[in-house]
């Protein structure tokens, strides 16, 4: 019995509704979703070590428990090292924050004075009063969510859920991926299957790349600047240099991050152009290695997520859902720019991207000439 093939606004209807429940999902359970996204993202992330035991015999359920137990000890163990660091730093930086704003507004106030004067004729104190007062207000913003973090609530919350049911998600998504896979083949539109394969081909080969390429990049590079920062003598280099490394899943924004706060806190604590240029260089010299050496050969140049792009989507999945959307921003920005490209794909090959606006006219048919009659022979 042969199918009908489905029009086209059938197949908008189907992928449209599919859409939204995705999306309701999402909203509708925002709140217990973490662990399970975590989850999924760690057996992304492994899976392709476990599917190289398989091959070698081993059974996906001992090798998943190996995998994970070893980079969850890695992971902790890292935890471990640097929490002590960052915790001494953090608390040096709170005692000498004083110090520097009083040092910021010294340099502030000839330039206040100045817009001032352009702005109402006044001496420079109501800019910089107002500059003070906002100041104020987002330092008291920012000791108000750390007081609430510490004291408990939905972030403790989410942490602890977080370390319970992340492990176990990660484990049993490991252990069942090949299965999993294969469900949602078999859910996938017969008339549609090819297609969508591909698309999936497509996305996880820019997902993969890009996520494991770039964390290795961040890792990389928040160790290397930790360490060169440290080195220099820079106050709260270890600090630094950490979360310029993970800014740098997003090309480029860690190390324009981590040079100018760099720049900047090397500029109180020494007040000497030479330790700033030192500390600039180091950036510089990072962006330079990301750029030519570690990108290319981590990343490579076949991915196609643009840094505006994943900033852009980092952004959005923030303002959207929290932590949960930051976490989704990159997954859904792969897809999406797969779907985009196949879209623009199609609409070139339409009929509505090739039809001219100025047709040529159609020639007019040449009406045929009449035959001449042959001519008489004279009789002699």
């Amino acid at each position: 019995m042969s199918v009908k093939p489905l029009k086209p606004t059938t197949h908008l209807i189907f992928w449209g509704c599919a859409s939204i429940l995705f999306m309701l999902v999402i909203m509708l359970f925002k709140s217990v979703l973490l662990p399970f996204v975590l989850g999924i993202a760690v057996a992304y992330l492994l899976n392709p070590i476990v599917n190289k035991f398989d091959k070698i015999g081993i059974a996906r359920a001992p090798a998943a428990i190996m995998i994970l137990a070893g980079f969850l000890i890695l992971i902790l163990g890292f935890i471990g090292v640097i929490s002590p660091i960052l915790y001494r730093e953090l608390s040096q930086f709170s005692d000498d924050l004083p110090n520097y704003i009083e040092k910021f507004w010294g340099i502030m106030s000839p330039v206040t004075a100045r817009l001032d004067q352009y702005i109402d004729g006044q001496n420079g104190e109501s800019l910089e009063a107002l500059l003070k007062q906002n100041a104020g207000s987002a330092v008291g913003v920012a000791n108000y969510i750390m007081q609430k973090f510490a004291s408990g609530g939905q972030a403790v919350m989410d942490v602890i859920s977080v370390a319970i049911f992340m492990p176990i998600v990660a484990y049993f998504m490991m252990k069942e991926w090949p299965n999993v896979t294969k469900w949602v083949q078999d859910l996938m539109p017969r008339h549609s299957e090819g297609v969508i394969m591909e698309l999936l081909e497509q996305i996880n080969a820019k997902l993969s790349g890009f996520v494991r390429g770039q964390i290795t990049v961040a890792v990389f590079l928040g160790v290397a600047y930790a360490i060169a920062l440290s080195i220099a003598g820079l106050k709260y280099g270890i600090l630094i240099g950490l979360v310029s490394g993970l800014l740098s899943v997003i090309p480029m924004v860690g190390s324009v991050v981590g040079l100018i706060v760099g720049v900047a806190v090397a500029w109180f604590q020494a007040g000497d152009l030479m330790f700033a240029s030192i500390i600039a260089a180091i950036f510089i010299g990072g962006q330079l290695i990301e750029g030519n050496f570690l990108t290319p050969k981590l990343v490579g140049d076949s991915v196609g997520l643009h840094p505006l792009w994943v900033f852009f989507s980092l952004l959005a999945g923030g303002a959207l859902l929290g932590i949960l959307g930051m976490f989704l921003a990159v997954p859904v920005a792969a897809v999406i720019g797969v779907l985009l490209a196949f879209a623009i794909k199609k609409y070139k090959q339409s009929a509505y991207y090739k039809e001219s606006e100025n047709k040529p006219a159609p020639k007019a048919k040449s009406k045929p000439k009449p035959k001449s009659k042959p001519k008489a022979k004279k009789r002699k």
